[in-house]
């Protein structure tokens, strides 16, 4: 096996058996690490997140539209309560949980990410710059992560789906590895390539055991892909990475209540705001408030003129 325990993360893509078999498979430990000290996680939510970006990471690679982005929301009864991960084409990811610090006690010595997700619902979507995205609700049937993306494919896109997330902890809590396959049918593909796919991948090791040998990306698809005649597309670097920035925060406060905005104003010197991605924190003072509050009292002033318009000339 190759030595590659600090590798950098990048997900591979490949097609075998004559195009009938799509491939990715990713190493994602710089990633997951970079979201365990950034949200100050614990092991659990550390390995349930890591799951996510893992698969959100290789989903994303996989849309073809340049400005496509993919948003996976787990939403649970559990501790956790959800676990959010946005990617786009790009390999850019970026994650949080809403309970970082959330545990779930475990009989076996194993991370319990079935415990602290739950029972609940996933939500995959999918925004490839039309005016509407594609949302896609299924429920939960594993919490374990990978399960759960494999039955979302199965139900919301009719795709025969396999995929396998991993994340294994160091005993000081840093991640030692993260990563995952996912393989898919194409409509085409006959009974029998599935049924031998199958075979193979029930043979396989658990994903965490490739991981710890340190099996590159490649060697994966090696393994599950070598007798179907596999031919590698693409290596894309991918990394935790997010796009909020103090223009975008500033809206978001426009956006608020007008009471509450006056309220903010009246009780803090200074208004701080955390993003919930990446923990950057954006302050602005009284002066910056009242400029973004006179902005959204004139934008409301201006929809309510035309909302009057709009009922004026009798439309609905």
């Amino acid at each position: 096996m190759s030595e590659h325990t600090n590798r950098e993360d990048y997900v591979v893509s490949a097609i075998a058996a004559g195009g009938h078999i799509r491939a990715y498979a990713a190493t994602t430990r710089a990633m997951a690490e970079e979201a365990r000290v950034r949200h100050d996680q614990s092991p659990v939510v550390t390995a349930a997140l890591g799951r996510l970006m893992t698969g959100a990471a290789m989903m994303g690679v996989q849309m073809k539209e340049a400005a496509g982005k993919i948003t996976l929301t787990v939403k649970g009864d559990g501790p956790v309560q959800m676990l959010t991960a946005v990617a786009d084409t790009e390999g850019n990811v970026k994650a949080y949980a809403a309970e970082p610090q959330a545990i779930a006690h475990s009989s076996n010595g194993k991370l319990n990410v079935k415990g602290i997700v739950g029972k609940g619902e996933l939500t995959v979507v999918k925004d490839i710059g039309l005016k509407e995205p594609y949302v896609g609700t299924t429920q939960l049937v594993s919490g374990e992560i990978a399960e759960d993306l494999t039955y979302y494919y199965a139900v919301s896109e009719q795709t025969p789906t396999v995929m396998a997330l991993g994340v294994l902890m160091n005993k000081d809590n840093t991640v030692r590895q993260a990563g995952g396959f996912m393989l898919q049918l194409m409509p085409d593909a006959s009974d029998e390539l599935a049924e031998d796919l199958e075979n193979i991948v029930l043979a396989l090791p658990p994903i965490t055991s490739m991981l710890d040998e340190n099996e590159t990306p490649e060697e994966i698809l090696e393994d599950i892909l070598v007798h179907f005649g596999y031919e590698e597309l693409e290596k894309k670097p991918v990394r935790f990475c997010c796009d909020c920035s103090r223009e975008k925060i500033a809206l978001a406060l426009a956006g608020l209540n007008k009471y509450d905005m006056l309220d903010l104003m009246v009780s803090q010197k200074e208004v701080e705001v955390r993003c919930d991605y990446c923990g950057t924190a954006y302050t602005f003072d009284r002066e910056e408030m009242k400029t973004l509050y006179k902005k959204f009292h004139r934008a409301g002033k201006d929809d309510r003129k035309e909302e009057n318009k709009t009922e004026e000339n009798g439309e609905q």
